[in-house]
């Protein structure tokens, strides 16, 4: 497989879990709806993603150094297919979470499996730019998510988008069982799982790089969960939500081309990294300040430009002390990221209050962004 088809596959692959959450955004109105559930209990669908997907990047992440990269990526895919299935038959709101979270285990591959292949296939400045090139692919994503979405939702309801990501799915695995190739060093072992989860607990920096992909996340994915019933409350319709992801994937991916310019200028990732902390907390405050008007959308672009300028500098770094178990430290530090994602995503559906919930994430990074990253594992 050459370089250029590499990459065009790693981006789908990678694009395919944040898709499969701001596509299935718009429905939360329509599965409120057809469930006879509150906001609150319908942003908990999606709330309960992370902690499927949590599970699903310890498992897939250990099964990718055990089995390979490959028959990882295709029995993840296989996984989300059947979950899909399962939630086109589900008639009640805890059978529809269970197979959104069944779904999530499996598409957690795209994520924790794909970075993996990744980090196999390149290093230091070369991983860095990979990864900024992946950013601005997945800026993409929002735009993609949400307007297909909404346009699911207004003619075939919840079920269009479940159909539509069932479809994705297996056309993905085609895709892989045709070309992807297999990148797992053939010398090396298998790492012990409790063993290097012990090194990572008491690995300073990997909590620290924990917590900071952590808030971008929470800050993006707040406006996933809230966003469709903000816009409800401000007598918008779904459409005008999805209309939003285009706007949204400019600034995200804005953000991900200056990463990559500044990046080629020599700016370092910690100084890149800070200045998003900066420009989220600056987002969030006008967010606070405009959100009973359809005017904070204009200020939620500074949000994600900040997500897509700090994600490729936190995770281009974050395992490097760890190259001898890349497969089992990634699966490890996913696991650590979504409980924590899926935990405060379930209390942001609870609270319902998307200003503050991006103020918090903002002064919560630029505090982390500050502080100094102790040992690392060597």
């Amino acid at each position: 497989m050459n370089p250029h088809s590499f990459l065009v596959l790693m981006v789908a692959l990678l694009m395919f879990p944040q898709v499969t959450q701001t596509l299935y955004s718009p429905a939360l109105t329509d599965i409120g709806q057809a469930f006879g559930v509150g906001s609150q209990s319908a942003s908990q669908t999606l709330s309960v993603f992370f902690f499927g997907f949590a599970l699903g990047v310890v498992v897939w992440g250990r099964l990718s150094d055990q089995l390979g990269r490959r028959p990882s990526m295709l029995m993840g895919l296989a996984v989300y297919a059947l979950g899909s299935v399962l939630a086109l038959q589900a008639r009640t709101i805890e059978a529809l979470m269970l197979a959104q979270a069944l779904a999530a285990f499996g598409a957690a591959v795209g994520s924790v499996v794909t970075q993996t292949l990744l980090r196999d296939s390149y290093h230091g400045v070369d991983l860095a730019r990979v990864f900024s090139i992946m950013g601005i692919a997945l800026a993409a994503s929002p735009a993609i998510g949400l307007f297909a979405g909404a346009s699911l939702v207004q003619f075939y309801g919840y079920r269009g988008v479940l159909i539509c990501l069932l479809l994705l799915s297996l056309a993905l695995w085609v895709w892989c069982a045709w070309s992807l190739p297999e990148t797992r060093p053939a010398e090396r072992s298998t790492a012990p799982l409790l063993g290097t989860f012990i090194l990572m607990l008491k690995d300073r920096a990997i909590w620290r790089s924990v917590a900071l992909v952590t808030v971008f996340n929470v800050a993006l994915f707040s406006y996933y969960s809230l966003g469709p019933f903000l816009f409800n409350s401000l007598g918008l319709s779904a459409e005008g939500f999805g209309y939003s992801g285009v706007l949204l994937a400019l600034g995200s991916g804005l953000g991900a081309w200056m990463n990559k310019f500044l990046l080629r200028r020599g700016a370092g990732g910690s100084t890149l990294v800070k200045v998003a902390c900066g420009l989220m907390l600056l987002g969030g405050g006008f967010v606070l300040l405009l959100q009973n008007s359809w005017l904070f959308v204009w200020p939620m672009l500074l949000v994600v430009l900040a997500f897509g300028m700090a994600i490729p500098n936190i995770l281009s770094v974050a395992l490097t002390a760890y190259q001898d178990r890349l497969g089992t430290a990634g699966a490890l530090f996913g696991l650590l990221y979504y409980l924590l994602i899926g935990i405060t995503m379930t209390l942001v559906a609870w609270v319902q209050l998307l200003g503050w919930t991006l103020v918090i994430c903002g002064v919560t990074a630029l505090l982390l962004s500050g502080s100094k990253q102790g040992p690392r594992h060597t």
